[in-house]
């Protein structure tokens, strides 16, 4: 698998544009998409076994961001998006799954 085109068909396949990234690193320090782009085209094994590209690795745009997924060493992206605020303002009384009685 090489990461960098893995990384551009995820943006793709959730419309999204190389443009739409804002900044590509974890939580302690970022690159910018350009720098991304010169060390990510790399093959990797995204199979099971070990797991190969950074776990905490991000890319960040606006309203959404990729973050590296991993289940026995087979690796992936997952998108994520900041979710729409409710139309419908309620009352939430508990956040507990049971009330205590």
């Amino acid at each position: 698998m090489n990461l960098l085109r893995e990384t551009i068909r995820e943006l793709k396949d959730n419309k999204k544009k190389e443009k739409d990234v804002l900044w590509v690193g974890n939580k302690d320090i970022y690159i910018t998409w350009n720098e991304f782009k010169k060390i990510a085209d790399i093959e990797y094994d995204a199979g099971y076994g070990g797991q190969e590209v950074a776990t905490d690795l991000l890319i960040v745009g606006k309203d959404f961001w990729l973050e590296r997924q991993e289940y026995d060493g087979s690796e992936w992206w997952e998108f994520k998006e900041l979710p729409n605020i409710p139309e419908i303002k309620g009352n939430i009384k508990s956040v507990r799954l049971r009330d205590e009685e």
